[in-house]
């Protein structure tokens, strides 16, 4: 079983060391745990692709620590993705940006855009400031899970689904809890006239007009390849079913106000939109672990968070 290291300064420091060296770090995000590695590395960031079983032309968003280090990875930025940095960063958002020289193909897949990050935890934010000071300037840090597959939302999650394919000789796992948000950063297109969101998430399109001014929507239309944008992602092994007949031994997840249909396996109960979207995928993990073979989810109505449940719910189900 591979090795989770608990968040120490010296661990820290050696994790960062690590990444310079070409190593892959599994990191808590507020979001969810991501696979990192020296996003300047293009044999680290392969090996990403491979532990992931991700597609070449798939990109992988860049998390770095501060909005001053933007500059590093884009050009042209618009005075509204500004904006929002300022707004929402450290935060559950990544915004896309025409990318600058650094930003190389084997992150943008190949396209002129780059997506950027600056993660809201405070174990990944020491991490990074210490990749820093070691000369690093960004990890690439896609979700950690095989591609396609349920994102983790704990260490344990993530020695679970990849495990199998780190090197414990280099590569580490970072303990830092159970993520906060649980599903993934709203991404923004930045690059046009007005912001567009590519994939819903805690960051809304409300939130996004008062801080900019501007009307926002979602965009599921857009040529530009982001993460999370492809019509069947984020499944566990079980069908997903949302709403509709539930039958005896079926799984079942929906707000506490719903009862427990009789025979059903209840594996999450949230009383909010925020522990719905915190516990949904750890839910979705343990009926896999059940080896339950049908999950119905009783997505929950509203806007804003809601959105980007509905979202995952949908894409999970396909």
């Amino acid at each position: 079983m591979f090795a989770i290291t608990n968040p120490s300064l010296s661990a820290i420091n050696s994790a960062a060391k690590a990444l310079i060296g070409g190593a892959l770090v599994g990191i808590p995000t507020e979001t969810v745990y991501g696979l990192a590695a020296d996003a300047e590395n293009e044999t680290a960031v392969a090996r990403i692709y491979s532990v992931k079983g991700r597609p070449q032309d798939h990109p992988v968003i860049v998390h770095i620590g501060s909005m001053y280090q933007l500059n590093k990875w884009a050009i042209n930025i618009p005075d509204y993705a500004l904006k929002l940095a300022r707004e929402y960063w450290p935060g559950p958002m990544t915004l896309i940006l025409e990318r600058s020289e650094l930003a190389k193909d084997f992150i943008t897949g190949g396209q002129e855009t780059v997506g950027l990050r600056v993660p809201a935890h405070v174990t990944t934010l020491a991490l990074l400031e210490e990749f820093h000071k070691l000369g690093g300037n960004g990890i690439a840090a896609p979700s950690a899970n095989r591609f396609g597959a349920v994102s983790p939302t704990n260490a344990e999650a993530v020695q679970s689904e990849i495990g199998e394919f780190l090197d414990e000789s280099r590569d580490l796992i970072i303990e830092g809890g159970q993520s906060l948000v649980g599903v993934e950063s709203t991404i923004i297109d930045c690059t046009g006239e007005i912001p567009s969101i590519l994939r819903p998430g805690a960051i809304s399109e409300e939130m996004i007009t008062a801080t900019t001014s501007l009307i926002s929507k979602v965009n599921t239309k857009s040529e530009i390849r982001v993460s999370g944008s492809l019509d069947q992602h984020y499944s566990p092994k079980a069908k997903i079913s949302l709403g509709g007949k539930v039958s005896v031994g079926d799984g079942f997840i929906a707000l506490k106000v719903f009862d427990t249909p009789e025979g059903a396996v209840r594996l999450a109960s949230p009383e909010t939109l925020e522990d719905f979207a915190r516990t949904l995928y750890a839910a979705l993990r343990e009926g896999d672990k059940r080896g339950i073979n049908r999950i119905v989810v009783m997505p929950p109505d509203g806007y804003g968070l809601a959105i980007a449940i509905r979202d995952r719910l949908a894409r999970a189900a396909r």
